[in-house]
């Protein structure tokens, strides 16, 4: 087998871009005693990425904001983000996740 070295410089390339912004702010933070207002505001970092994420998947269709009266996930997040408070249960908010929206398939 023969290797191209521009194919490997490529993903040795790729490897170190991924691997330098999380190893960095790493090393830098586990040397420094972050006040408390900052470690609150970090907890919320996660929160914020996701909702992020979601929000774009539910509320988008092809880069365009889908309209509300036939967006079937949109819909299919009600139950299911219900489930995700109530019960607080990973399983049981993907259960009901997916049931919903099987559901409405094919219903409409």
């Amino acid at each position: 087998m023969e290797i191209r070295w521009s194919i490997l410089l490529i993903i040795m390339g790729a490897s170190l871009v991924t691997f330098i912004p999380r190893v960095l702010p790493l090393i830098f933070l586990s040397r420094i005693q972050l006040p408390e207002w900052g470690m609150r505001w970090l907890n919320y970092v996660p929160i914020s990425v996701m909702a992020a994420l979601v929000g774009q998947e539910l509320l988008t269709q092809n880069g365009e904001l889908s309209p509300f009266h036939n967006n079937l996930e949109l819909f299919a997040a009600l139950p299911t983000f219900i489930m995700a408070i109530l019960t607080r249960s990973l399983l049981g908010t993907v259960m009901v996740g997916i049931v919903s929206i099987m559901v409405l398939r094919f219903l409409l």
